[in-house]
């Protein structure tokens, strides 16, 4: 059967300027928040992305009306009528556990099963439903699904063992309708999480120290529609800053935040790379050669994105020297190195530790993404690499980029998406 590919003819320096999108991991959690708001909300700057197609076909099916047009999202969320989510639902992102929280928060049920998405390892909703049963909600397993109830959410005092994003969102919002205060401790710090509470904020919740390590939410009755912007995406930003300096180029990244940037664009400096930095915008100089990192170790914000790992050894395949990166958020995270080998990349693994020799050159070659960033990170090295790369499994990278193959072509790549 056919398949949609990218073509990529690398080897030229990629030049020019470049909006980036909304974060998709703000946007698909404050869509799942509306359903919190009795009234329609208004979303701005929300990427067209298939995931944010699956989070509306969520929405529509418990009774919202959600629409998309552009890269704006309304949804009337008092018109919810159902609190189950189909299974096929849940399998198209890991992130539809997002919905657990607001659903529960409106209902007071939510039936689920377990979410689908990249492979990366276990990732267990076991957090999830823990944090949901400290305020007050029963759960039942029936084969595989998951029947949760409340008779009223109450706050709670609530520690993370990690501060994982997820849960701390799922927290959050089921706390804006529930009775009493709930203070989370060790949650996640990622700018995404201050993005959801300053929408759910606006709406009328009572959220405080969304940022820090610990935040306390205050129930309120009801919250109430706005509308709101969603900030734009630091890894897609990342994106196509490896990709300039993997090409040798130079870019400007316009409407991106380089204070929730500071980890990457310190790895990035450390490679060789040259900026200028504004409120705003991003400007940068790659000319080769790109220098070895020592050390690259993700972590939870502040410290190096997970998200941004696979990106930055694409770029660093070819770097002078040996780089070694240390994988502390998933498992199962390195499964673009093997495609990178067959471009030429001198990369070995040893558990959760990659090992990067540079190379002079990548060179084309059939490449599959089996995930969404790895995908990211072959279509870096394509442009970077001499001949052509045919990149199989288009579906993961359209699960995070908008318009991936037209980013590329405005700063004067060669890529095209044909029917293979």
């Amino acid at each position: 059967m056919a398949e949609q590919v990218l073509r990529v003819i690398g080897g030229e320096p990629l030049h020019g300027e470049v909006t980036v999108q909304g974060a998709k991991n703000s946007a698909l959690p404050m869509m799942a928040a509306t359903i919190l708001c009795k009234g329609e909300c208004v979303l701005h700057n929300v990427p067209r992305l298939t995931d944010v197609t699956a989070a509306s076909r969520i929405l529509n099916r418990l009774g919202c009306r959600c629409h998309i047009e552009d890269d704006t999202v309304t949804v009337a969320g008092d018109t919810i009528s159902q609190y189950e989510i189909p299974d096929a639902d849940m399998r198209q992102m890991r992130s539809s556990i997002m919905f657990l929280g607001p659903i529960l928060g409106r209902m007071g049920a939510c039936d689920l099963t377990m979410p689908g998405g990249c492979e990366l390892g276990p990732r267990p909703i076991d957090l999830h439903l823990e944090t949901m049963r400290r305020m007050g909600v029963s759960i039942e397993e029936e084969g595989s699904r998951i029947r949760c109830k409340a008779n009223g959410l109450h706050g709670a005092r609530i520690h993370l063992p990690f501060p994982s994003v997820g849960v701390s969102e799922n927290v959050i919002m089921a706390a804006t309708l529930a009775k009493g205060e709930t203070v989370l401790t060790n949650a996640a710090r990622e700018p995404e999480i201050i993005d959801l509470a300053a929408f759910l904020n606006r709406c009328g919740a009572k959220i405080y120290g969304a940022g820090e390590s610990t935040v306390v939410v205050q129930g309120v009755e009801q919250l109430h529609p706005t509308a709101y912007t969603v900030m734009p995406d630091r890894i897609v930003a990342m994106t196509w800053l490896c990709a300039a300096a993997a090409s040798g180029g130079s870019i400007c990244v316009r409407g991106a935040h380089p204070r929730d940037m500071e980890a990457c664009l310190s790895a990035l400096e450390s490679a060789g790379c040259r900026f200028g930095i504004c409120p705003d915008r991003i400007f940068m100089d790659a000319a080769r050669p790109v220098k070895a990192i020592a050390d690259i170790r993700t972590m939870p914000h502040p410290g190096f994105p997970t998200d941004a790992q696979a990106i930055l050894m694409a770029l660093l395949a070819t770097a002078q020297g040996m780089s070694v990166f240390e994988e502390n958020i998933f498992e199962s995270r390195y499964m673009h190195a093997g495609e990178l080998l067959r471009m030429g990349a001198n990369i070995r693994i040893l558990g959760r530790t990659a090992i990067v020799r540079g190379v002079p050159k990548l060179h084309g070659a059939s490449v599959t993404a089996q995930d969404l960033r790895g995908g990211a990170a072959l279509a870096v090295a394509a442009v970077g690499a001499e001949g052509e790369t045919v990149l199989h499994g288009l579906s993961h990278i359209d699960r995070g980029y908008a318009d991936f193959a037209g980013v590329f072509n405005s700063l004067g790549g060669k890529v095209r998406r044909v029917l293979f």
